[in-house]
């Protein structure tokens, strides 16, 4: 088809030859042929029009056909710039011609699929889409896309525009790319991209026993292995004959040509070689100026149904059908067809996600074992009995803040001590310890995993052709500088010393910066949390929640302070999230990444942090710093000195293991529900509100590009982000865990969603994203692998220091007085004595704020620590058994911390990285790369051996004289 742009009107002129016009509409279009007498070979659509238009301007079109027509017609005819010359032929058509032409191309339009892929001729697939919208001042952009679709034109692309007045909204152009054979396999070679050379003769070797348990969770064969498995190699133009093509045009799949396409259209100048800007090249740069609004390769068919065209693969349909829909959660993923679709980079992003997700089913089942023997054992906590009995209403506790905090009774905890038992028993140091065995287990298991992923994928030896081949424009651009590669001999761009370290100062500095106003941020909510329990103890203490029903008696100061502090700090990561986020990339970006695999760690590495910080900081303060440094009566511990009148807080008798399970659970479940809201929720808004003016039109077409286009993009961060929520949430789940053992299991179902509502999104939501390569997941691997290392440390510190199991066995086993092992008395014992009259006046309650069963006759309080009563020698320093208490904490976090950490070390030497099977495969598939090159090698030079005898005699070839070539080397490979 050849494409005619002009501003006659502002009308487009689009001619189809005879050549492209005698194509049915098997792959998609209706073609019309257009014959020598002029009539339209449709009559029925262009019965519309009135016949003396017809027959007015019938022979009018011929002349004008005949006088743009190509001189010969090719099998691939190529796409023509728009000249001077073609725009001014147009100014000779009659208005009535032009009006024709525009209308007949309306009535064609109607015939053409929805879901065509391919150019107008039918034959051409799309392999990629530029859309752009005409501005008022857009000269400059004409000029360039002018420029760079010419320049991409000259490296073999071809080409084909969509007129406005054929879109959808009347305004945006479509430029559609086809990169021909010529192209993909000189590119494939540049990229080195494995292709098949012969199919895997390794028997497969995956019978389990009981394999039949498996059957409902399967998907249906050809959806989990959609092509065969090949032995591959590096693809060579020279040696095209020695690879399985059996058809050029179907030899590399849709996701191998978008990603060459890309790379192509990533690298093209779009000013001309007489300006001598290097830097004016790549198509992210047009798009940040506007010069195309989007840019992407194009879905296969409409998620819901498949394609009418025999030639279109409807994987889009299978993703939807068997892996997008909700009811398929207890399926497996179809890793391979989703790979096929998306590109490898997609494919293990859902490897690692379902692999995560199955592990967790354990975690999520210990866990639910270590709460149920919480409840269990609800009855046999003593301390909590002594705290809600007899005893608990008789202890006179000291006031928890100055002036607005009176005296109260012990008992007044006794609903928060019964929730600490469910998370604070012994079951606790088993599920943390079992935890730290859990992650080495998921880390080693998932190398496994990978490894064979890696092979399958063809990704062994990615990471050297990513590192040498691709290269990120960016830094091809902005590096002037150049030095000899001294293995490949050659010039490379390269970024000086000083420039890199100048770069990496100021990138840190920011990131220092940004860290420092979170930590700003945490100490004003602490400072909250400080100022406003004191109002709540006022307001409070008279109990008036006590007459809400349910909910009342549990409502405490401390709960209504540390469940708004959690909002409130909730809040404030939201928003410096979305602050940082830019802030990130743009620093990101001045230091120059030299590969796109090297901009990604970057990046992560520097969000990672931030993220950290940002929604960890919180649960640190709760579990290591409150009520660890507050002092006691008359001489407590300030924030910021005394004059700030902020005194640390305290910890309830029962400990501040439950407000870390408070802050745990509404900052995790917080971040969970509002990340899935977001994700699914916003791009259906946002599509549903695109797609308006084509609900309001359904008569007309609705073309495979154009629904593509009112689609959201994926975005090149697009997974960098479903990552770094899914590592925050393993954060949670193994930093804290000890704190909330039913974390795993919220874990497990938020993740069962999130798979499904990832695949809907990308599916239904979001248009195709360029595929792309990864051997692995990348820098979130180690970083995953510290977070292993700390989660053992962070848990032995919270069952040693935030929890109260240390204190309760020494005093079962060392200090209760009776000798029998059990913990009665143990709250009288962990409470020391203060003389009320040795309280200083800044520190003692205002009048009116104590209670009314307080009078003078009560002269002593007491309060959370373990130091000598007034009166003793040593009066209010500690006590030995503080010491005992305090060693015995440091040697339970040295021996767990050391039995975890053998045995993590332990089942990683026992656990293999890469299977044994998969080792194999990988030499097996070396050697033959080597021996059946040989072979083919040998066998060309025999055929030109043969050849050159054939030219001296007669005689017939000897070598499989009757057969083409190409089935010659097949036979002989």
């Amino acid at each position: 088809m050849r494409r005619i742009t002009g501003k006659a009107g502002g009308d487009s002129l689009i001619e189809m030859s005879p050549t492209e016009s005698l194509n049915d509409d098997i792959n998609g279009y209706h073609q019309h042929a257009s014959s020598s007498t002029g009539s339209l070979q449709q009559g029925q659509s262009a019965s519309s029009l009135t016949p003396d238009v017809c027959v007015e301007n019938c022979e009018s079109l011929n002349t004008s056909q005949a006088s743009l027509a190509p001189s010969d017609h090719s099998d691939s005819p190529q796409l023509e710039a728009p000249t001077s010359e073609r725009i001014s032929s147009l100014t000779g058509l009659s208005r009535k011609r032009a009006l024709f032409l525009k209308y007949r191309s309306r009535i064609d339009k109607q015939q053409y699929s929805k879901d065509s892929v391919f150019f107008r001729d039918g034959l051409r697939r799309i392999d990629f889409v530029l859309s752009y919208v005409d501005d008022k001042d857009g000269e400059r952009k004409q000029e360039r896309r002018k420029v760079y679709e010419a320049n991409l034109a000259n490296v073999g692309l071809e080409l084909e525009t969509e007129d406005k007045s054929e879109s959808d909204d009347g305004k945006t152009y479509f430029v559609k790319i086809h990169a021909p054979w010529e192209v993909l396999a000189t590119y494939a070679d540049v990229l080195k991209i494995k292709v098949p050379f012969k199919v895997n003769d390794i028997p497969e070797n995956r019978e389990m026993p009981m394999n039949w348990l498996s059957t409902p969770f399967r998907l249906p064969e050809q959806i989990m292995q959609p092509e065969p498995d090949f032995f591959t190699a590096p693809f060579d133009k020279s040696k095209s004959d020695f690879f399985l093509i059996d058809n050029k045009e179907t030899f590399f799949p849709p996701s191998t040509r978008n990603r060459i396409v890309y790379y192509i259209l990533s690298r093209c100048s779009y000013l001309g070689e007489e300006c001598g800007d290097k830097d004016k090249k790549g198509i992210k740069r047009l798009l940040n100026n506007g010069t195309y609004t989007t840019a992407f390769p194009l879905h296969d068919c409409r998620y819901w149904t498949r394609s009418k065209d025999l030639n279109c693969e409807s994987e889009r349909y299978n993703l939807y059908k068997h892996w997008a829909r909700f009811l398929f959660f207890f399926k497996e993923q179809p890793l391979n067809l989703i790979r096929k679709y998306y590109g490898e980079k997609i494919g293990i992003y859902f490897a690692w996600l379902g692999f995560y997700t199955e592990m967790l089913l354990f975690a999520a089942i210990v866990g639910t074992i270590c709460f149920v023997y919480g409840v269990l054992t609800y009855d046999d906590n003593e301390w909590s009995k002594e705290i809600c009995g007899e005893i608990g209403g008789k202890i006179v506790m000291c006031p928890l803040c100055d002036k607005k905090c009176g005296y109260w009774k012990l008992n007044t905890t006794c609903n928060s001590s019964w929730q600490s038992h469910l998370f604070d028993n012994v079951g606790t140091v088993f599920f943390a310890i079992f935890m730290g065995i859990w992650v080495t287990l998921f880390l080693e298991f998932w190398k496994r995993r990978q490894a064979r992923l890696e092979y399958e994928w063809d990704l062994v030896d990615f990471e050297e052709e990513q590192q040498q081949l691709q290269l990120r424009p960016e830094y091809e651009t902005k590096c002037t500088n150049r030095k000899l590669n001294r293995i490949t001999q050659e010039m490379e761009p390269y970024l000086p010393v000083t420039s890199k370290c100048a770069r990496l100062c100021l990138s840190g500095a920011t990131v220092v910066l940004w860290i420092s106003l979170i930590i700003a941020c945490i100490i004003g909510v602490i400072a909250y949390r400080l100022a406003v329990y004191a109002a709540f103890a006022s307001i409070m203490k008279d109990s008036p929640t006590t007459n809400l029903q349910v909910v009342g008696p549990y409502i405490t100061p401390q709960l209504a302070t540390s469940v708004t502090a959690s909002c409130i700090n909730f809040v404030i990561i939201m928003i410096l999230n979305l602050m940082y986020e830019r802030v990130a990339v743009w620093i990101t970006d001045m230091e120059i990444p030299k590969t796109h695999l090297e901009y990604e760690n970057k990046l992560t590495v520097k969000m990672f942090l931030f993220q950290f910080v940002n929604y960890y900081s919180s649960c640190f303060y709760v579990a290591f710093f409150k009520g660890k440094f507050v002092g006691y009566p008359g001489n407590y511990a300030y924030m910021f000195g005394k004059w700030s009148k902020l005194r640390n807080e305290e910890c309830d008798p029962g400990g501040c293991l439950i407000e870390l399970t408070t802050q745990l659970v509404i900052v995790m479940t917080g971040k969970q529900v509002w990340g899935n809201i977001q994700e699914a929720l916003v791009p259906w808004l946002m599509n549903w509100w695109g797609s308006r003016k084509a609900r309001k039109h359904p008569e007309s077409l609705y073309s495979r590009w154009e629904q593509d286009h009112d689609l959201q993009g994926f975005g090149q961060l697009g997974l960098f982000y479903e990552y770094l929520e899914m590592v925050i949430q393993f954060g949670f789940i193994t930093l804290f865990v000890a704190s909330f053992p039913l974390a795993p299991l919220l874990a497990l179902i938020n993740n069962i969603i999130e798979v499904r509502v990832d695949a809907w999104k990308l599916t239904t939501q979001f248009r195709r994203p360029v595929a792309a390569k990864a051997h692995s997941i990348g820098a979130w691997e180690e970083i995953l692998s510290g977070i292993a290392v700390l989660s053992v440390v962070t848990n032995a510190f919270i069952v040693a220091f935030t929890s109260d199991m240390i204190p309760r066995l020494v005093y079962m086993y060392a200090y209760h007085p009776e000798g029998d092992m059990n913990m009665k008395g143990y709250i009288n014992n962990s409470l020391s004595v203060f003389n009320i009259s040795e309280i200083p006046l800044a520190n003692s309650p205002e009048e009116g704020e104590n209670p009314a069963w307080f009078n003078s006759s009560i002269t002593t309080c007491r309060y959370r620590d373990y130091r000598y009563p007034s009166g003793h020698e040593k009066q209010y320093s500690h006590t030995m058994q503080f010491w005992h208490i305090l060693a015995a904490k440091l040697a339970f976090i040295i021996i767990m911390e050391h039995v975890v950490f053998l045995v993590k070390f332990f089942v990683a030497w026992m656990i293999p990285d890469v299977p044994s099977d998969v080792r194999a495969r990988v030499k097996r598939e070396r050697y033959l790369v080597q021996e059946y090159l040989h072979n083919y090698e040998v066998e060309k030079l025999k055929i030109q051996l043969s050849q050159n005898s054939n030219s001296d005699c007669n005689c017939a070839p000897m070598i499989y004289p009757s057969l083409p070539t190409h089935e010659v080397l097949s036979e002989c490979l």
